[in-house]
Order: C-alpha cells, then sequence, then structure tokens
C-alpha cells in the first residue's frame, strides 16, 4: 500500500498495482474453484481411459471411426479414435465451457467494478482471463490425449499400428505421430477458444457467447459434409481436426495439415485480437449491460467473414485444387498402395512365403457409378478392381471392392471377392483371431496435388 499527499491534512492510500502474473494466479484459481471445471478436468483425464479400454474389449467395434477397427489390434488406435471424437464434440463443449464464460460470468454477477477497483487496467484483466482459460483448456486436451493413451495402451498392448495406405508402423512411429496428431488438434482448439472469448465479451451474459464454439463447430462440420471445392474446406478453422489423418500415410500428406493450422492460428490471433478490443471499449458503468449486438457484428461478426473470404482467396491461388480434390487417378492410387501394403499383412499372418510391394505391382482400376457419371468426387458408389501379380504365377490376381468415399478424401474398401482374398474370415494375430485386414480397410485420398506421385 502507498500513501499520496493531496494537500497538507489528506493523504490518500492507494493499492499497489496489481500484475499480469498476480491476475493471472488469480483467474485461474477463481475457474479451478468451480465445481463443474473440476468436474471437467476429473472426467477429461479418467472417462476416456475407462471408455477406451472397455471398448477395446467389445466383441464390436466401432468400425466407422478412424482407426476404431483396429482397437482390437494395438493400443495406439484408442487415442486416435478419441482425437476424432473430440474434434467433433468434446473440444468445442470445452472451449465452450471455459472460454466462452470466462467474461461472461463476471456480468452475471455483477464483479467487474470490484474486479476493476482492484485492478485498475482492463488491459491486465483481459491478458489474466485469457491465460487462465487457455491454462485450463490446455489441461483439459492433455487429459484427453494422455488418459486415452494409457487406456488403450494398459488394455491391447504396445503393438505395431496399421497406417492409412495400410503399411505398418512400429509402435515407436506409431507414438510419435498419435503425439502430434494431438498437438496439431490444438491449433482448431486454439481457434475455438478464441472465437468463445469473442461471443463471451461482445455478448455479455447472453446464453448465445456461451453457444458460439459449438455452433461455430457444428458449422464447420456441416461444411464439410457437402461438397465444397479444396480451397473453402482449407479455408475453415476446423479442418485441422481432420487433416492430422495425413500423418498416418507414407509419405505424409503434410501440405493440407500445415494450412490448415496456419489458418487455424490466424483465425485464433484475429479472434483474440477482436475480443480485446471490445473489451476495452465496453461500458462498465451499466451494471446491466448485455452486450451490444451492433459492435458484436461490426468488430466481431464482419472481420471473420473477410478473414473466410481472404483465406479461400490465398489457398485457391496458392494450390493447384480448386474443386472436390477427389479425381480418379488419386483414388486409384490410393486403393492400390493401401491393397499392396495389407496384402503383406495378410500373407504374413497366412504364413505364406513373403511377398514386397514392387513384386506384386498392384493396380486399381476405378469408376464411379458403373461408369455413367464422371469418376470425381464423393459418394458411396465408387467401385474398384485390383489386380496384382504373385513371384512364379502367370496369372494375375484381381479383386473387387465398393467405395464410399467422404467429402474429405477419406474413403472405407468394403471387399466384394473374390471370398478368398477379401471376404471376411478370421486369421490369427498376435493379439488374437481379427478380421481378414483385406475385408474392410480406410484409406485416404490427399485433397490437393503437392503429394509425390510415387
Amino acid at each position: 500500500m502507498t500513501a499520496t499527499v493531496v494537500d497538507d491534512n489528506v493523504v490518500v492510500a492507494r493499492a499497489p498495482r496489481v500484475s499480469v502474473a498476480r491476475g493471472y494466479r488469480f483467474e485461474l484459481v477463481k475457474l479451478v474453484s468451480q465445481w463443474r471445471i473440476r468436474l471437467l478436468v476429473l472426467a477429461c483425464w479418467i472417462v476416456p481411459a475407462l471408455f477406451v479400454a472397455g471398448v477395446s474389449r467389445q466383441s464390436t467395434l466401432p468400425a466407422d471411426t478412424l482407426f476404431g477397427r483396429w482397437m482390437h489390434a494395438t493400443g495406439w488406435a484408442g487415442p486416435l479414435v478419441m482425437l476424432g471424437f473430440a474434434g467433433t464434440w468434446a473440444l468445442p463443449l470445452l472451449t465452450s465451457v471455459v472460454a466462452g464464460d470466462v467474461f461472461a460470468s463476471e456480468d452475471r454477477l455483477g464483479t467487474w467494478r470490484h474486479l476493476l477497483v482492484a485492478v485498475r487496467s482492463p488491459r491486465r484483466i483481459f491478458a489474466a482471463k485469457a491465460l487462465a482459460s487457455l491454462t485450463v483448456i490446455l489441461l483439459l486436451v492433455a487429459g484427453l490425449a494422455c488418459s486415452s493413451t494409457v487406456g488403450g495402451i494398459v488394455a491391447v498392448g504396445n503393438q505395431p499400428l496399421v497406417g492409412l495406405d495400410g503399411h505398418l508402423l512400429t509402435p515407436g512411429d506409431a507414438a510419435g505421430k498419435v503425439l502430434l496428431a494431438w498437438a496439431c488438434a490444438l491449433a482448431p482448439t486454439l481457434a475455438l477458444a478464441a472465437i468463445g472469448l469473442l461471443g463471451s465479451v461482445a455478448l455479455g451474459r447472453s446464453p448465445m457467447g456461451l453457444l458460439l464454439p459449438p455452433v461455430v463447430a457444428l458449422a464447420m462440420q456441416v461444411a464439410q459434409m457437402l461438397p465444397l471445392p479444396v480451397a473453402v474446406r482449407l479455408a475453415l478453422p476446423g479442418y485441422a481436426f481432420i487433416s492430422w489423418n495425413g500423418l498416418f500415410t507414407s509419405p505424409a500428406q503434410t501440405g493440407p495439415l500445415l494450412i490448415g493450422i496456419v489458418v487455424s492460428l490466424v483465425w485464433a490471433v484475429l479472434a483474440t485480437g477482436l475480443a480485446y478490443l471490445l473489451f476495452l471499449r465496453r461500458d462498465f458503468t451499466n451494471s446491466a449491460y448485455d452486450g451490444s449486438g451492433r459492435r458484436a457484428i461490426t468488430t466481431g461478426l464482419l472481420p471473420l467473414v473477410g478473414l473466410l473470404a481472404v483465406t479461400v482467396a490465398v489457398v485457391a491461388a496458392a494450390t493447384p485444387s480448386t474443386g472436390s480434390g477427389i479425381e480418379q487417378d488419386k483414388v486409384q492410387r490410393s486403393v492400390a498402395t493401401a491393397f499392396a501394403h495389407l496384402y503383406r499383412i495378410q500373407t504374413e499372418q497366412l504364413h505364406r512365403p513373403a511377398v514386397t510391394e514392387a513384386q506384386l505391382k498392384a493396380t486399381a482400376a476405378c469408376n464411379k457409378g458403373d461408369g455413367q457419371v464422371a469418376p470425381q468426387g464423393a459418394g458411396n458408389d465408387w467401385r474398384c478392381v485390383v489386380t496384382w501379380h504373385l513371384p512364379g504365377v502367370t496369372a494375375a490376381g484381381t479383386a473387387i471392392y465398393q467405395l464410399d468415399v467422404a467429402s474429405d478424401g477419406r474413403f472405407v474398401a468394403d471387399g466384394d471377392g473374390p471370398k478368398e482374398v477379401n471376404g471376411y474370415f478370421l486369421v490369427r494375430t498376435p493379439t488374437g483371431d481379427a478380421p481378414n485386414p483385406l475385408w474392410q480397410f480406410d484409406g485416404n485420398v490427399e485433397l490437393l496435388d503437392t503429394s509425390s506421385k510415387g
């Protein structure tokens, strides 16, 4: 406490300046003292492990989820299944509860004047609240990643993981890529958190501020399901929730992932900056303040819409793919590569003579709609005939697959004969009996034309 002499008889006491570090500690304590935050932290560090361990022990696996069909085979599939779920549902809701409420809670409680008297700087208040919410969000994300990994490793074991092109990743490689995938998911999480901050500041005590992150995330998910050009998909801040799939191919499809991360970080910076400007301009003397709708649109919404338009233009100019990105030659190359890798795995499981991908010379001929439509774009009407050769065998082998290709490039190949090759039957693996690896498998078509054609 310092004293200031106003005249010869009056001495006014003035509180010392509150630093950002001290304000950060105060805001962090306020957050973690809330029962819902404590419950979320506890859930994120316990529930994923129980979920992954429980599902891995079930006879029926979530085969419609990426890497779900491998949860019996390796513990590294569990955290990837959890990452897919988190990017779709968990992380938008978590950012909503934490960042979307960090400013609005002061409006509901009517404590802004007390906080301003204590800190005496809106700038330091904003920095402290933003850093405190970021810390809690990182703690929640770390819990999801660590807990699901522990659950998978304990329940199934540290086994190799089959990538999205059928190649086998060693446990060490799988661990590194799983960690990197979760790290990449932090970028869109930060974007949603920044949007939550913006909604919390702009809309005050209105519940729409709390709902803004999940609403934005839902809108981006719907957009990813539509037949939009590649440039529009990559310009959405949530695309990095999907593009981590490219880490699990060889070579890695890093182009869309890097673009998605950069776009997410730009959105995070801009949304945080807009929230900061709105916070400095608000009227703290009005205890009934419930957000400024006009200012929220002009200072909050319009700049983000402008950023989306600029990002679409930049991505379209920087990348050669402006259509759907799903083309016949890409689908054929992806299917043939995955088949060759998985054929080697099947050969080893059936104790047959080893064969290499070079010896197989696998190729695929794919069409869409029985050749009645152009072979491009998403759809469940793709059909591929895979041809391969075995050493010492004159006749070539063929296998038929029905493909369901999603708009984001992920596809599911379903074996349609011959039964001895890609039909359903059990094979013995080190972790127990498992379905024939060539029966059904996941794959990924790179939407950009920047990867190696080899």
